[in-house]
C-alpha cells in the first residue's frame, strides 16, 4: 500500500489568494500541532503536477475562489488519484455559480430572493426595467466570486448600468438579486449537519469585503440568538440547501431573514476561510469543537481514520 503522505493546498491565483494564505497557515499550524506530517503546497508557485512527484495522497484543501472551489482543482486531484476534502467537483462547480445555485434551489422549492442574470452589458433603460420588477435596491454580484468581491448595492438606473458593466469585468455572468432589509445569518455544516448559527453585523451599508476582512467594526453572535425554533429552522434549511447543490463535507450556507421572518438563501460556500477568527471556527467552538478538533473531524469525514493513523505514523517516523 502506498505510504500515505498529506498537502495542504493554499494560495492559488484568484482574488481570494491572500485569505486563503491565512487559511491555509492556520490548517498547516493546527496540523503541526496534531502530529500531522504534511506538505504547504501553493498552486500559484508550483505545477499541480508536482503532487505527483512529491508523492501525495491525499489532499487538504485551501484555496478559496476560482480555481480551489469551482471544481477545477478537485478534477485535476481526482485525474491525479489524490483524496481530497470538501465537495466533489459537481458541488464545487455549483455552488461557485451563484445563478445555478439559486435556479437549483427554486426547482426544489427552497426559498431565496428573485434575481435577473445578465451576461452583457446593459442600459439604462435595461435596467429600470430590472428595478421595476425587483424594486430598489438591489445587490450586484458576479456569479463566480467569493468574499464579496466586486459586489455594489444601487438604488437607481444609472448605477445599477454601471455596476453591472464594472462586474461584467471580473465575471462573464451578473447577478442582480433583490435586496433583503434584515438579519444576516450563517450556517457552518460539518458532515451534512448544521452548526450554531452566527449573525453578523455591520454599520457599513452591507456585509462586503471590508466587513469581512478588513473593519473592527463587524460583530459575529454565536450563538446569533434565534429563539430554539428559529435556530432549528434556519439549521434544517442550511442542510437542505447544502444538499440540494451536491456539496460534500464541510462548508457554509448564508442566509437573509426578511422583515416578515422569512430565511431566505444567499449562497453556500465549499471552502470557507479557516483561520482562528473564520466563521466556520467559531461555529465549531459554540459546538464544542477547537480548531484542532475541527480540522481532524473534517480530514476524518474525507479520509477515515486508518488514513489519519497512517500520516501520523509517518510524521513520528520521518
Amino acid at each position: 500500500m502506498k505510504q500515505a503522505k498529506l498537502a495542504v493546498l493554499l494560495g492559488g491565483t484568484s482574488a481570494e489568494r491572500e485569505v486563503s494564505l491565512a487559511s491555509g497557515a492556520a490548517v498547516c499550524n493546527a496540523l503541526t500541532a496534531m502530529g500531522i506530517a504534511h506538505l504547504a503546497f501553493d498552486p500559484a508557485e508550483r505545477d499541480i503536477h508536482a503532487l505527483a512527484d512529491e508523492g501525495i495522497t491525499h489532499a487538504f484543501i485551501m484555496l478559496h475562489g476560482r480555481g480551489g472551489e469551482d471544481g477545477t482543482i478537485q478534477g485535476a486531484l481526482e485525474f491525479m488519484g489524490i483524496a481530497y476534502t470538501g465537495s466533489g467537483v459537481l458541488g464545487s462547480a455549483l455552488c461557485m455559480d451563484k445563478v445555478r445555485t439559486k435556479q437549483i434551489w427554486q426547482a426544489v422549492g427552497l426559498p431565496t430572493a428573485t434575481y435577473f442574470e445578465f451576461n452583457q452589458a446593459i442600459a439604462v433603460t435595461d435596467a429600470q426595467q430590472v428595478l421595476a420588477q425587483l424594486g430598489s435596491p438591489v445587490m450586484v454580484k458576479p456569479s463566480h466570486e467569493g468574499s464579496s468581491i466586486g459586489m455594489a448595492k444601487v438604488h437607481d438606473a444609472r448605477a445599477l448600468s454601471e455596476a453591472v458593466n464594472t462586474a461584467l469585468t471580473l465575471d462573464d455572468s451578473v447577478l442582480v438579486e433583490a435586496f433583503i432589509q434584515g438579519d444576516e445569518y450563517t450556517v457552518a455544516i460539518l458532515d451534512g449537519r448544521a452548526l450554531p448559527s452566527i449573525s453578523m453585523v455591520t454599520p457599513r451599508d452591507f456585509y462586503d469585503y471590508e466587513a469581512k476582512y478588513q473593519s473592527n467594526s463587524t460583530e459575529y453572535f454565536c450563538p446569533s440568538g434565534l429563539s430554539e425554533f428559529d435556530e432549528k429552522q434556519l439549521g434544517e434549511l442550511a442542510e437542505q440547501a447544502f444538499a440540494a447543490v451536491s456539496a460534500e463535507g464541510w462548508g457554509r450556507v448564508d442566509v437573509m431573514r426578511n422583515g416578515t421572518g422569512q430565511f431566505l438563501l444567499l449562497e453556500v460556500n465549499t471552502v470557507p476561510g479557516m483561520t482562528e477568527k473564520s466563521l466556520v471556527p467559531k461555529a465549531a467552538a459554540q459546538a464544542g469543537k477547537s480548531f484542532s478538533d475541527l480540522v481532524m473531524h473534517i480530514m476524518m469525514s474525507a479520509f477515515g481514520d486508518e488514513t489519519l493513523n497512517a500520516l501520523k505514523e509517518h510524521h513520528e517516523n520521518a
